[in-house]
């Protein structure tokens, strides 16, 4: 005998777009509305809502969809990009985009011992991990940020929890990119943390807590850093410095140069759309006791971000607690057999 059934497989839309009709009503309870009308009348202003609905049209299929995107991107007009700042053009070969980014071995393999992370997105931060470690010149690399003003924003927070210095001002270079300064005032405004933006040429090393310096600069300069970092260090100054990956395949890298941090975004490199959705912010450091680093073995739980490591398999090694219930070590991720 057949069963009739209201489950229809394959309307996605009512299992993936909000509450049902019961949820809606109970809600609506809660809060002494007796409709969505009412509760949008009461809520929103109405000089701001549209009066009539949208002229979505009727749903389209995949191929549909893909073919419309098309057709609106040609009518796009390609130009040259000179906003800088960061973001410049770069060449992809395409045996790198697809052997290497876009390699199905990153998301296919799937790790039972360690279900909260695939084994080849491990492969990957490992990966990544091991690139920034090799241009920066520094022994210790996170699995990144969000992108370079995160990076340098977390920067800043863990130079002031382990430098030595007593001020409270922190410096940055003037020629560093607006979106990395403002992100770093934003985040030093709460904490009482004073932001002196000026010419490097110009620091008191004994009045900061720690200097951001731009390399390459946003304006295109290069400058040598090294008696800088020297002056900082003098004065239990942390040295961050905030590089652009690809112009460092060329030029000597901040370790080499004294800095204790190297903060950067991988947007030049064309990684971000790719491996990310946003830019791939990547901070480095260097692993020894008697200067301010992002990865001091002492001071590791300050690092922000993940670790992936590799003993006979690749996993994830640390994690840390957000800075609100940050403990005093690192957070290891046991593997699935450890946690039998």
């Amino acid at each position: 005998m057949a069963v009739e059934t209201s489950f229809d497989p394959f309307n996605f839309r009512h299992r993936h777009l909000g509450p049902s009709s019961d949820d809606i009503q109970r809600m609506l309870r809660v809060v002494g509305a007796p409709s969505l009308d009412a509760l949008i009348e009461e809520a929103i202003p109405g000089d701001i809502r549209q009066a009539r609905p949208l002229d979505l049209g009727s749903a389209l299929s995949e191929p549909q969809l893909l073919a419309k995107m098309r057709e609106v991107a040609s009518r796009n007009k390609p130009m040259i990009s000179l906003i800088g700042q960061g973001y410049y053009g770069s060449h992809l070969p395409a045996v790198i985009q697809r052997n290497v980014l876009e390699s199905p071995a990153w998301y296919t393999p799937y790790t039972p011992y360690q279900p909260e992370i695939s084994q080849g997105r491990l492969e990957a931060l490992l990966n990544f991990q091991t690139m920034i470690v090799d241009l920066t010149g520094l022994e210790i690399a996170n699995a990144s940020l969000l992108d370079e003003a995160t990076a340098a924003a977390e920067a800043l927070a863990m130079a002031r929890r382990v430098t030595k210095s007593q001020a409270n001002a922190f410096f940055v270079d003037r020629d560093c990119h607006p979106q990395t300064i403002a992100v770093v005032r934003t985040r030093a405004e709460p904490m009482g943390w004073q932001v002196i933006v000026g010419d490097p040429a110009d620091l008191n090393p004994a009045a900061v807590f720690g200097a951001l310096l731009q390399y390459p600069g946003s304006t295109g300069s290069i400058v040598d850093y090294s008696e800088t970092i020297k002056r900082l260090h003098a004065h239990d100054a942390v040295a961050i410095m905030a590089a652009d990956p690809l112009a460092l395949t060329l030029l000597v890298p901040p370790g080499e140069l004294g800095a204790d941090i190297a903060v950067g975004s991988t947007a030049a490199d064309r990684l971000a759309r790719r491996a990310h959705g946003s830019d791939l912010g990547a901070r480095s450091a260097r692993a020894r006791l008697d200067c301010a680093d992002d990865a001091f073995l002492r001071y590791d739980y300050d690092r922000c971000g993940r670790s992936a490591g590799f003993d006979h398999r690749t996993r994830l090694a640390a994690g840390n607690q957000s800075p609100a219930s940050r403990r005093q070590r690192p957070v290891a991720i046991p593997s699935w057999n450890q946690r039998r």
